[in-house]
């Protein structure tokens, strides 16, 4: 049966500034599901609906651009491969310091994703996790809800999962009002990022997993390098 994502469009991810729906996006949860900050029951999701996939594709342009025969450019200038950054900005030795684990993925980023991102970067400097901990906020919100702060999707909803994090207000993360404050939520993943001993020293998807305890604990890992390089620019 075929069903029409752009009706999920509308209305479904809150701004940056806690105010109304954004309308640019439809966007359905992709990653695991956010467990409370200290829980450690089994994870009970299931795998990406197609319906997710679509509305991505749609609200990114991705779609309309294949379509088209035309390469999707990511809206981010990404870092520099050479590995020398900018005066002022963290080297990669600091945003990746054991390097990457495996395949890489990277989506083109609109202005509504690139300011969740500035939040978890300001988050991150606030809770004093570091460029290090900025990347792994940022990688997380990628696999979880491609950087758009998501209110509640209906019949598309991953349990009572929102946020840019996918928390959940049944797992003690806070009201739905609280976990789409992008930074409250970036704030309390960083909270309990903190609590996860030696987090610097674990890769990236064993660190963020530990906090989310995701169906898929592995799918963090490929946004590690596309992470790096918004913390980079936005540090």
């Amino acid at each position: 049966m075929k069903v029409d994502f752009t009706r999920w469009l509308p209305a479904i991810a809150k701004d940056s500034y806690r105010k109304t729906a954004l309308s640019v996006v439809g966007v359905a949860a992709l990653g695991g599901l956010a467990f409370g900050p200290t829980a450690v029951a089994a994870p009970i999701t299931s795998g990406p609906h197609e319906g997710a996939v679509a509305a991505i594709d749609l609200a990114t342009g991705k779609a309309n651009a294949e379509k088209q025969g035309t390469p999707v450019e990511s809206g981010l200038t990404t870092g520099s491969s050479s590995g020398k950054p900018q005066a002022g900005k963290p080297s990669r030795d600091k945003l990746i310091p054991h390097g990457v684990e495996g395949a890489q993925s990277r989506i083109p980023l609109d202005d509504a994703q690139l300011a969740n991102a500035k939040a978890i970067v300001e988050a991150a400097k606030k809770s004093g996790v570091g460029e290090r901990g900025a990347v792994v906020g940022v990688a997380t919100s990628l696999q979880e809800s491609k950087l758009y702060n998501l209110g509640h999707l209906g019949a598309y909803n991953d349990h009572d999962s929102q946020g840019l994090f996918q928390q959940r207000p049944s797992s003690g993360w806070g009201t739905p009002d609280q976990i789409t404050d992008p930074d409250y939520s970036a704030t309390a993943f960083f909270n309990a990022l903190k609590n996860v001993g030696g987090w610097q020293d674990l890769p990236l998807t064993a660190a963020a997993q530990t906090v989310q305890v995701s169906a898929f604990p592995y799918a963090y890992a490929q946004w590690e390098e596309q992470a790096a390089d918004v913390v980079q620019q936005l540090w």
